[in-house]
């Protein structure tokens, strides 16, 4: 299967340099990051070891044809990036996106409609250390489904990514668990990023853990009101798991803070603020982690 990972930072790197055991892949990268791959490889240190050997490039353009193009882009870029991969989709490949937000997976269809359009969730946490290198912070789970391929095409996809290393199982209500993410990415990104610590450090503090909580029930309240479908196990509790599970990791709105850039807190807490105001739902602690973390932005002029 030829692949190619539009974004490959963090999480698009780690994915792709899994598949790079059994396919072709292509990563598509900032230039020092794919330069570094380029010359010696790609690193993967932490609960994985790998080091693997995929192609990387700068631009869309640069891209060989796909099978599977993997979507791994902030979600404020969903747009561009497709609009830059039109080459790409003229022959109609399976995109899978794995991002943070609730939109990514509508905007794909969009593109290729809803037959060749995939969304997965994942809970590892990686983490860009340096060009060439990531870190597996922390392990999780992978879970893939559609709202309209062929259940035989998401289940070969889900066994493809488990066997070349990141277990992956396919469901049928993918929307619950893009819900599901976004409501415990709600909890632990913005105050874990606020507080400038790893994601095990909220389960320290009773503060700071009381903040992720919060935050998780306004954004479960927000999901109810929307009629938005949602999984029956408890999903404080799998905020609180995802962050014991994935401890040592800096979660990527940290990472973006700390590195100056542009954060997804639009498309995760600003998201719930938005529904929230729609269908009459307060959200003020939502709303107050959107704040701050919009004002670190300004202060870090990204």
């Amino acid at each position: 299967m030829r692949v190619v990972v539009l974004g490959a930072g963090a999480v698009g790197s780690f994915v792709g340099a899994l598949l790079s055991r059994r396919h072709e892949v292509t990563l598509v990268a900032r230039r020092a990051h794919a330069e570094a791959v380029a010359a010696a490889g790609l690193r993967v240190t932490g609960g994985t070891d790998l080091r693997s050997k995929p192609n990387a490039v700068i631009s869309v353009a640069q891209a060989p044809p796909a099978d599977l193009v993997l979507l791994t882009t902030k979600a404020y870029d969903t747009e561009r990036a497709l609009a830059e991969a039109s080459p790409l989709l003229v022959s109609r490949p399976f995109v899978l996106s794995m991002q943070n937000g609730l939109s990514n997976l509508d905007l794909v269809e969009e593109a290729v409609g809803p037959s060749r359009a995939l969304a997965a969730v994942t809970t590892h946490g990686v983490t860009f250390v340096a060009p060439g290198h990531v870190e597996h912070a922390g392990a999780g789970y992978t879970r893939l489904g559609s709202r309209g391929a062929p259940r035989d095409e998401v289940a070969r996809l889900a066994d493809e990514l488990s066997a070349c290393g990141l277990a992956t199982e396919p469901v049928d209500s993918i929307d619950a668990e893009l819900w599901a993410k976004a409501i415990v990415n709600a909890g632990i990104n913005p105050v874990a990023a606020i507080a400038g610590l790893p994601n095990g450090a909220l389960l320290s503090d009773p503060e700071l853990q009381g903040a992720m909580e919060a935050a998780c029930r306004e954004a479960i309240a927000v999901a109810t009101a929307a009629r938005a479908p949602l999984p029956e196990d408890d999903l404080l509790e799998r905020a609180r798991i995802t962050a014991e599970r994935t401890a040592a990791n800096k979660c990527s709105m940290l990472q973006d803070l700390e590195r100056g850039r542009r954060t997804e807190i639009d498309a995760i807490n600003g998201r719930i603020v938005a529904l929230g105001a729609q269908h009459s739902v307060p959200t003020p602690v939502n709303a107050t982690l959107l704040a701050l973390v919009h004002g670190i932005e300004r202060t870090t002029r990204y």
